[in-house]
């Protein structure tokens, strides 16, 4: 899939520090982990984005907890 979706800078930093700190605990690199949401899924546009305003007020635990756990749900390899 690819992303068209216009973001509010508040939105695309949220994005990048999921996909970065992703990278870190899943000791892959930021590029895998952006195709893991995008392309291997519709992670980025159907959760991360639309639900950024709410996800960014918890911990960054918890913001990666979550998004391992979605990624598994969804059957999702890096």
């Amino acid at each position: 899939m690819q992303t068209n979706t216009i973001l509010s800078k508040q939105a695309l930093d949220f994005s990048i520090f999921c996909i970065e700190n992703l990278a870190i605990r899943m000791k892959k690199s930021p590029d895998a982990i952006y195709d893991a949401l995008t392309q291997k899924s519709d992670i980025l546009d159907s959760y991360i984005i639309p639900c950024w305003d709410v996800l960014h007020t918890q911990g960054k635990k918890y913001i990666v907890d979550d998004l391992e756990a979605l990624m598994r749900e969804k059957g999702v390899v890096v």
